[in-house]
């Protein structure tokens, strides 16, 4: 397929844009506080229609208590196309031993080293994404 044969840009499904967010290993999280903007990479997981990820005291733990909505990102490809899913909702600590147990069991191990033993969910008010053919020949 040749840049003029590609077609437009395609709106994802919702549960399209969720088999993407439950493949993804890490996304991104944006968030403000005192108007700056924070963008904070982070592993997670889905429960069900909702986003979990672990992370410490600090920044982004402080931005979520002062303002809790948020926007979740993550984007990727396979042979045939890309992707970018974005979420957008309201970010909330929790700390109910059975919802840590259960959050536990989705598996969500961080990458840094650092102890990460906050627990986040994003609970969403909107899924959005889109894809797009890629070009695997050679350009025109």
């Amino acid at each position: 397929m040749t840049e003029t044969e590609r077609q437009p840009s395609r709106q994802l499904t919702e549960d399209e844009c969720w088999e993407h967010l439950s493949r993804a290993p890490y996304g991104r999280i944006a968030s403000s506080a005192a108007g700056e903007i924070d963008i904070f990479p982070v592993n997670h997981r889905t429960d069900g229609h909702s986003l979990v990820f672990r992370t410490s005291a600090g920044t982004k733990l402080v931005e979520l208590t002062i303002r809790s909505s948020v926007a979740f990102e993550i984007d990727g490809h396979d042979d045939r196309e890309a992707f970018s899913v974005v979420v957008k909702g309201t970010a909330e600590e929790f700390d109910r031993d059975a919802e840590v147990r259960d959050a536990e069991r989705l598996g969500v191990r961080p990458w840094a080293p650092e102890e990460k033993d906050r627990w986040v969910r994003i609970t969403p008010t909107s899924v959005q994404g889109r894809a797009f053919d890629l070009v695997t020949g050679p350009s025109s």
